[in-house]
């Protein structure tokens, strides 16, 4: 996932040399340009009232590290970690009236374990493509978004698709954090 942030890092530096920064559609609608900062944190760095979020949804992660990102005067952390049963994870905290909240914990799967429901709708898009990696990622209201990865494209989703209360369709927009 850290490779995800690298590349749009990249790819954002990239942009600035050429012109206008990419635009992306925020949480509400409106375009922000990408523009992040990110710090990576030691697991020991962490701090006290995000480590207790992050162990208040999952309290048997083993943390493992974080980032820190700061954009559009928002701050989140990516915290990384292993279950107790050994599968890796990743939780997105945001800060929200100075209080940390998981809005999301991500895992990879196999295509093949996605909804049936959810591989029909990546399959029937215009620009369909077999994924080389997919992230499950479950959003705090149960909702789950499947970023779907092309080869040759690691450092962002081709697409996504949002499974909710059995209906899958595909994503238009991305989710601010």
């Amino acid at each position: 996932m850290r490779a995800r942030i690298w590349m749009t890092a990249g790819l954002l530096l990239a942009a600035a040399g050429c012109g206008k920064a990419p635009e992306e559609t925020g949480a509400g609608g409106e375009a922000s340009v990408l523009a992040a900062e990110i710090v990576a944190v030691a697991a020991a760095d962490l701090p006290a009232d995000v480590r207790a979020a992050a162990l208040a949804r999952i309290p048997d992660l083993a943390i493992t590290g974080a980032e820190r990102k700061r954009r559009d005067g928002m701050t989140f952390y990516d915290v990384e970690g292993t279950r107790g049963d050994g599968s890796e994870v990743e939780l997105d905290l945001i800060e929200e009236g100075g209080r940390w909240r998981v809005v999301e914990v991500q895992r990879d799967i196999a295509w093949a374990d996605a909804p049936a429901e959810v591989r029909a709708a990546a399959a029937a898009a215009p620009d369909a493509f077999a994924p080389v990696r997919v992230i499950e990622s479950v959003q705090a209201d149960g909702a789950v978004i499947y970023e779907l990865f092309a080869a040759g494209r690691p450092g962002e989703p081709a697409s996504e698709v949002d499974w909710k209360d059995g209906r899958a369709a595909m994503r238009r927009t991305r989710n601010a954090y």
